[in-house]
């Protein structure tokens, strides 16, 4: 029996099983997010999301920042490069939980940019490399396993460019979690949340960072893959 046909079906077999299991958890996640902003949307708080980001950063002696409204549903980020806490529409005009907590989120990533957050400073470092990697990453890996016999090198050139990604996305964990973190702490501070509605702001947030959580999970198998196949070819 030819055991390198066998162990090249196993890895493969394996490769499709981690696949379709990370797969569904990002589709569970994406659904669950959906339906919790959906839920939340329909509890009322006092401030429109503009209004909370524009509170948020004025109580932490942040003047420079803009909050502006971008198109699309939760495509809200902070860019640090324009110094603007950009909300999406169903953010921007609402004045419910769900509006509040991505708002208050944001603009924690602004806090942490203030303060010099190291996890943040070192995911801002890794942005035109991962885009350069980005770029290249995917023609890299498939030209590598084409060439796997011939030039093998390639794939671990590709593999160096995928952990460069993998990197970005483990880093981007503690970052979101953080940020999450400061804008509870400032919502219930503040009295735009209580008792009964901060674990609201906190459930969506929750939801919101199991997003990356799978992100960084897949990245990682799928890294971890290349570098079997890598290692194959070396036997």
């Amino acid at each position: 029996m030819d055991y390198a046909v066998l162990d090249s079906i196993n890895l493969n077999s394996l490769y499709w099983i981690i696949f379709i299991g990370i797969s569904l958890a990002s589709w569970i996640v994406s659904s669950r997010l959906q339906n919790k902003f959906k839920k939340y949307s329909q509890v009322p708080v006092g401030l429109t999301g503009k209004q909370v980001a524009e509170k948020m950063l004025r109580d932490n002696g942040i003047l420079d920042v803009k909050v502006t409204c971008t198109p699309g549903h939760l495509t809200d980020h902070y860019n640090p490069t324009t110094k603007t806490v950009n909300l999406s529409e169903s953010v921007y005009s609402s004045a419910s939980i769900a509006a509040a907590a991505v708002a208050a989120h944001e603009c924690g990533h602004a806090v942490q940019h203030e303060k010099e957050y190291e996890p943040l400073r070192m995911r801002s470092a890794l942005v035109p490399v991962v885009s350069f990697a980005n770029k290249w990453v995917f023609w890299v890996i498939l030209l590598g396993m084409l060439m796997i016999n011939t030039f093998p090198n390639l794939l671990l050139v590709g593999i160096i460019l995928f952990g460069l990604t993998t990197l970005f996305s483990l880093v981007t964990l503690p970052v979101e979690i953080n940020a999450s973190t400061r804008a509870v702490a400032w919502l219930e501070e503040s009295g735009i949340t209580n008792a009964q509605t901060t674990p609201m702001a906190v459930d969506a947030l929750k939801s919101a960072a199991y997003t990356y959580v799978v992100a960084a999970l897949a990245s990682l198998a799928n890294l971890m893959y290349y570098i079997l196949i890598f290692l194959r070819s070396r036997d």
